[in-house]
């Protein structure tokens, strides 16, 4: 195994189960993910200048397709319904492991990461993408610590992105071939079978959906927000497509984020570092 990049010095993918025999790249710039999603004839560049990736089959995230594992901790603090959807450790822990076999003899991209711009909210996250665009999204999308911060950085959180991995639901005890799983005990998001790379910011989303209101008395909102010269803040709320990241770019104000906030006793924060739209 071969490990390229800024890294822990003590951060490895077996501590994680993968028993890796090709390269891990870790936190690579956005202009080597760039070349190596193009080299890798998996993206096209733009004349802007943008990466430009078919996602595959899936252009939106598969809500039939999420689960949460029931267990001790979230049986009795999930509103388990049609979108909430129960699974169990032992399916969890058999894909988990069947991932891992998947991208054993792969090369993949890891970044460290962290969501929730209020520092007494931050939450450490390790992405292991089976693709570099995936990567290239987890650059974009969650704040960015610093190289300082690297050196000695752990995740609370865990993102495994397999989109090439295909379940197989007469084994695997899920509905579709793709999937995306978040176990709250393990503290492990798992996703397989689906490209879309939004699958993983609303994996966090669900997770700070959980976690902020239960134990920090943070309430987590879908919105957009910005702030006034006089330190006012405005907040937008609605469903995706009717205009929040629009009414939340003001040039009179200054933006906080167009898609997930916390609201405080005494702040609104951004969960991520910048916009989704």
């Amino acid at each position: 195994m071969k490990a390229v990049g800024h890294k822990n010095p003590n951060a490895t993918l077996e501590q994680y189960g993968l028993k890796h025999s090709a390269t891990s790249y870790w936190n690579l710039t956005p202009a080597e993910l760039t070349e190596h999603s193009i080299s890798r004839g998996m993206a096209e560049m733009a004349d802007s200048g943008a990466l430009v990736v078919d996602t595959g089959k899936f252009k939106g995230r598969a809500p039939k397709d999420k689960y949460t594992v029931k267990d001790a901790k979230t049986e009795n603090t999930v509103d388990w319904n049609n979108f909430n959807i129960p699974t169990d450790n032992a399916t969890f822990d058999h894909l988990y492991n069947k991932v891992m076999a998947y991208l054993a003899d792969k090369d993949v991209w890891v970044r460290d990461a962290y969501a929730c711009a209020d520092p007494k909210y931050r939450l450490n996250i390790r992405v292991i993408n089976e693709f570099p665009w995936g990567n290239m999204f987890c650059y974009n999308m969650f704040l960015r610590p610093t190289a300082e911060e690297i050196n000695t950085m752990s995740n609370d959180w865990l993102i495994v992105n397999a989109p090439g991995f295909q379940a197989d639901p007469a084994t695997d005890n899920v509905r579709s071939a793709n999937f995306a799983m978040i176990d709250f005990t393990k503290q492990i998001i798992l996703i397989g079978g689906t490209g879309y790379t939004g699958e993983m910011k609303k994996g966090i989303f669900t997770v700070l959906n959980y976690v902020l209101p239960q134990d920090k008395g943070v309430l987590a909102m879908h919105c957009s927000a910005n702030v006034g010269k006089d330190g006012d803040t405005a907040v937008f709320f609605g469903l995706s497509g009717t205009g929040k990241t629009t009414l939340s770019a003001d040039p009179d104000r200054k933006l906080i984020g167009d898609d997930e906030h916390g609201w405080t006793e005494d702040t609104v924060f951004n969960f991520e570092g910048g916009c989704y739209a």
